[in-house]
């Protein structure tokens, strides 16, 4: 198995990457509740991190309460993006 090396802001935690991670894998359009569930993290700790996410371009809301990654939060997964540039 090939490790990325990922380019990890400041601003960023552990949590934000499983998020990612499920989102990215998944292919999914996905509420903080279920990203919660899947990832056995609490629905508030996952809602303030896609917030955060949200507002750096890594995740995007499709609709209310629903989220899915972009392409730069899948380019960040792969290594191909640091995130400490992003503003």
């Amino acid at each position: 198995m090939e490790i990325t090396m990922r380019e990890r802001a400041d601003w960023m935690t552990q949590l934000d990457d499983e998020i990612l991670e499920l989102l990215y894998s998944s292919e999914l359009v996905l509420s903080p509740s279920i990203i919660a569930f899947n990832i056995d993290r609490s629905r508030e700790g996952v809602a303030d991190r896609i917030a955060t996410l949200t507002n750096y371009g890594l995740v995007k809301k499709v609709e209310r309460g629903k989220y899915r990654i972009t392409e730069e939060g899948g380019q960040y997964l792969q290594g191909k993006l640091d995130a400490s540039r992003l503003e």
